[in-house]
């Protein structure tokens, strides 16, 4: 080998390692740019609760608050304990971060409908909508692809065309200013998607599943529970993923079947922060800081799950 061609074969490993370093750099530099911008608003969010107005207002902003403040935390959590009236406000000066809204005491049990109500139309989907699937996918019946198609049409259509048709089904079942209210509707909008994802999962997994089951002597019901559902497990996860955020942030229905205290959710109850005489901008971000902590603690406990859920039946075989 001549000496040309020994040298030549450093220079292609050379080349070789700075490409390799060149397209890492650009993958960091992009992982770094798209996590600043997903993770810049939670961060200002955090911070601000902690601030006063005249912080939050400042030119230019700081990230991180100067006089740090709970204030807002402990209107929330310990709500009654400072009575809030015309009188007291009006003298508050709002810069100050002293002004607490006099509905702040309405944010926790507002926050507890909505985790009772997303709760329920969890377990509802679950219950109707993985049946349904596993049916459509195993069971050969006359009609079959028209019904899928059918439930992928319910989701074209715009939540704020649905107002007015079940306004009225809602009223003339007395449900008006109800948690049940919003449970039928929220189950109208999620079960399509619930029995959609479920479905190309179960069109997966190989017929030879039931059929081996059906043979054992294990009935459709059997099959589904003992066979099918934990195979199925990724994709049930991100079904309660996508049910729970859904109706956990849920504001249009919310805001036209909702009117007190009694049945009202968190959207309703923080947007209610921002038409009072002062707003208070810090309380809100506290406020909202409150509202994501539920979300995350259930993206957390079943994060293992949520690719692999997400991307369920994309690949058949």
């Amino acid at each position: 080998m001549t000496g040309a061609a020994l040298s030549a074969q450093p220079d292609y490993r050379r080349r070789a390692r700075l490409s390799r370093l060149g397209r890492a750099a650009v993958i960091l530099a992009g992982s770094l740019v798209l996590a600043l911008y997903v993770l810049a608003p939670v961060a200002w969010l955090v911070s601000s609760s902690f601030q006063t107005e005249k912080e939050i207002v400042s030119v230019p902003p700081h990230w991180l608050p100067h006089e740090p403040t709970a204030r807002n935390f402990k209107a929330i959590f310990l709500a009654g304990e400072e009575k809030v009236t015309y009188e007291t406000r009006k003298t508050t000066d709002a810069s100050s971060g002293g002004y607490i809204p006099p509905t702040a005491q309405n944010l926790l049990p507002a926050m507890g409908n909505s985790f009772l109500v997303a709760t329920i139309v969890v377990i509802l989907n679950l219950l109707v909508g993985t049946p349904a699937a596993y049916a459509m996918s195993k069971i050969r019946y006359w009609g079959r692809d028209g019904s899928v198609y059918f439930i992928l049409l319910t989701r074209v259509v715009p939540d704020i065309a649905l107002i007015v048709p079940f306004f009225l089904v809602i009223r003339k079942l007395g449900l008006l200013d109800t948690r049940l209210s919003l449970v039928i509707t929220y189950l109208a909008v999620t079960i399509p998607f619930t029995v959609f994802i479920l479905l190309q999962y179960f069109d997966g997994l190989p017929d030879e599943l039931d059929k081996a089951a059906r043979v054992d002597g294990c009935s459709r019901f059997q099959a589904l529970t003992k066979v099918f559902l934990p195979l199925a497990m990724p994709s049930l996860v991100a079904v309660v993923l996508f049910t729970f955020l859904t109706s956990w942030n849920e504001f249009l229905f919310a805001l036209m079947f909702t009117q007190t205290i009694a049945s009202q959710t968190l959207p309703i109850m923080v947007a209610s922060f921002t038409s009072d005489f002062t707003i208070s901008f810090s309380f809100i971000n506290a406020a909202g800081v409150v509202a994501i902590v539920p979300p995350v603690i259930v993206a957390v406990v079943f994060e293992r799950y949520i690719v692999s859920g997400l991307t369920a039946g994309a690949v058949k075989g």
